[in-house]
């Protein structure tokens, strides 16, 4: 009995180094397939299986060196592949890694540039034509959709859309409340293009609403009641100028119209300038 315990501990340590022998076999045998197996998918372009085998060997260091050209053509003809699919993260990445490698050429650093300053050029359109959403999905294959520090082109882009969005708004508001000349300020300070053009129909009223306050003032001076009114024209030039420089709308209108030489007048809810 004693001789049969003492044996077990044999047995099952041989075969555990047999397990580990025969495992250790088998990826000896694989190493040394990798380089051919490799090398046969770059010549019939099986990209995939080419990529593929080419991580396994980059992960096997000691063998990485023994295909590092179909290796690195492999990713090349995968990325631009991956690009011509509209798989713009993943060509990026595969990008990346080849230009990291030791078989990457500043040819592969350039694409890799042109590539992402393409992404930025079509996130830019589109944010221009009013489409925040697909912008911000171009620019996050590189991580430029958001960041924690909103430093991001993307939290750049967010800020000037909030700003415009809220400058449309208060215009609105502004208009709810017939205050013509700081509607027309807040409609001017919008410097985005769609938004501008979703303001035009605002403008166009406010415009409307300000040359028919001139109009009234034209008709009364004929009959003596009031003096002549400031161009409308000049005192919008005027009033966005003292605006721009931190004065607020009621005290630049006031400003602005007592440079002109006129003074405001109080017509019904609304206010003019006149000489």
């Amino acid at each position: 009995m004693a001789l049969r315990h003492h044996r077990l501990p044999q047995l099952l340590l041989g075969l555990t180094l047999g397990v580990v022998a025969l495992g250790l076999g088998a990826v000896y045998w694989w190493e040394r397939q990798l380089p051919e197996r490799l090398e046969q998918a770059a010549e019939r372009g099986d990209l995939d299986a080419c990529v593929r085998y080419g991580e396994q060997l980059q992960a096997l260091r000691w063998l990485g060196d023994r295909a590092p050209g179909a290796q690195a053509e492999c990713r090349r003809r995968k990325a631009a592949q991956l690009w011509e699919q509209r798989r713009w993260a993943e060509a990026l990445q595969l990008q990346l890694q080849l230009v990291n490698s030791e078989t990457g050429t500043p040819e592969d650093r350039s694409l890799l540039d042109a590539w992402q300053q393409r992404l930025k050029q079509q996130a830019l359109e589109l944010f221009q034509a009013g489409d925040l959403d697909a912008s911000l999905a171009r620019l996050e294959p590189m991580g430029e959709h958001s960041r924690p520090d909103r430093s991001a082109l993307g939290d750049q882009l967010r800020q000037i859309w909030e700003r415009n969005r809220q400058g449309l708004e208060r215009s609105r508001r502004l208009v709810a409340e017939q205050r013509w000349w700081e509607a027309l300020d807040a409609l001017n300070r919008l410097d985005h293009p769609w938004w501008q053009q979703q303001g035009e129909s605002v403008r166009a009223q406010v415009k409307a609403n300000l040359n028919r306050l001139s109009e009234q003032e034209r008709q009364r001076d004929s009959h003596g009641e009031l003096r002549h009114s400031v161009p409308v024209e000049r005192l919008d030039a005027e009033v966005s100028r003292l605006i721009a420089q931190g004065m607020d709308d009621w005290e630049a209108f006031n400003k602005g119209c007592a440079a002109l030489g006129g003074r405001v007048v109080e017509l019904g809810p609304e206010s003019a300038c006149q000489r």
